[in-house]
């Protein structure tokens, strides 16, 4: 269940990573709801990484719920905020989505 958890917390920081993006082009009543946004994914993406470290070794949690975020952030960035998608990119992009599943794998 702790995976689910801290899966989710990845999504979560994917969330305030986008929501910290879109803030950054925003004016007005809109920065606010982006901030209100960005700081409610930030509190629900550390409270199930703090649920999911209560089983799972800290080191393994942290380094799946950074790569979900990075990886997700990247693809984001391409599909959202007009990021380049060069060969580069997306190969570093599945070299560190195969470490994230590596982990899973050696953790049990």
């Amino acid at each position: 269940m702790n995976w689910i958890f801290l899966i989710i917390a990845g999504l979560f920081e994917i969330g305030f990573m986008a929501c910290l993006g879109k803030a950054k082009g925003a004016e007005g009543t809109a920065y606010w709801w982006w901030i209100a946004g960005f700081l409610w994914c930030l509190a629900t993406s550390m409270a199930l990484l703090f649920k999911a470290t209560q089983t799972l070794p800290i080191g393994t949690a942290y380094a799946v719920w950074t790569g979900i975020g990075a990886a997700g952030t990247v693809i984001i960035g391409i599909l959202f905020f007009k990021e380049p998608a060069e060969f580069k990119r997306l190969f570093f992009l599945f070299t560190l989505i195969g470490s994230i599943v590596g982990l899973k794998w050696v953790s049990g």
